[in-house]
């Protein structure tokens, strides 16, 4: 083959890859998709109408592809979606050694200032935020009003939502958790940066809320997610799971980790409404 040729094969080949990565970029920094889902809960107060719980995870917040503006734009996006309750799963950061650049805690979560639903803003930490400094975040996101749960619960409104700390770094404590969600009363959601503790629920507990899996961020045609970060690989990596009587949902997250890339796997938020069971 000449090498004319051979040149100018390798220079389509490199247009390709590089066309194949702006693409990827760009689903990256698309507008996060609002996933929606409607889930009765066993212990519902009596005459309690139902409410919407919006679901937010994996910031990340780093350039180039999630600045601080781009978050502030996603707020305006949950603000509009008008939930009761804003649930944050945890990694506000991103410390990847490619990105352009990065930002303090205080930074990163400024923008969740502007959120003001009815029932409060709840938070817990992902390992991002432990690796980077667990007590920084915790400051940071009082300092906006966001309640950060620490392996305990509160009630709102008609729910008891539990916090989770971070299983994939170990701080978690579900058994804790789950005794303080039953102290609170009210029907119970459970707020987890990981899915995995999803299988150790026991039966009837309700619904638990997670991210951290990004749906496998990249996924390949015909062999799926390059990775999901969970110890049950598939089973738990993305959207809707109903087992034992209970409700997991996870989101793809509105960030990135490792590279600034997704495919098949969009951003996302869920905007849930609980209620009742039916009689």
């Amino acid at each position: 083959m000449p090498l004319f040729t051979i040149r100018r094969l390798l220079l389509l080949l490199l247009v390709a890859v590089l066309a194949f990565v702006a693409w990827c970029y760009r689903n990256a920094t698309a507008r996060p998709v609002i996933r929606e889902a409607s889930v009765m809960l066993p212990r519902w107060p009596a005459g309690q109408p139902p409410i919407r719980l919006l679901l937010l995870s994996d910031v990340h917040v780093a350039a180039p592809d999630m600045t601080p503006s781009r978050l502030a734009e996603i707020v305006w996006q949950i603000e509009a979606a008008s939930p009761d309750i804003v649930l944050i799963a945890g990694d506000l950061v991103s410390d990847r050694r490619i990105a352009t650049g990065h930002y303090s805690l205080r930074q990163a979560v400024a923008p969740f200032e502007r959120l003001r639903p009815r029932l409060g803003v709840f938070a817990v930490l992902g390992n991002h935020d432990h690796w980077r400094d667990s007590r920084e975040a915790t400051e940071a996101l009082e300092a906006v009003g966001v309640r950060l749960l620490d392996n305990e619960a509160v009630r709102a409104g008609p729910l008891a939502i539990g916090g989770l700390d971070d299983a994939f770094t170990g701080h978690d404590d579900l058994q804790a958790t789950l005794e303080a969600m039953s102290r609170a009363g009210g029907a119970r959601v459970l707020l987890s940066h990981s899915p995995d503790p999803f299988a150790e629920l026991p039966s009837g507990t309700g619904l638990m809320l997670a991210g951290h899996t990004h749906c496998g961020q990249i996924r390949l045609p015909l062999y799926g997610a390059i990775s999901t970060m969970s110890d049950h690989g598939e089973r738990y990596a993305c959207g809707r799971v109903d087992e034992r009587d209970n409700s997991l949902i996870v989101t793809s997250g509105v960030g990135t980790s490792i590279m600034p890339l997704r495919l098949g796997a969009p951003p996302d938020m869920w905007l849930i409404t609980v209620g009742p069971e039916a009689r």
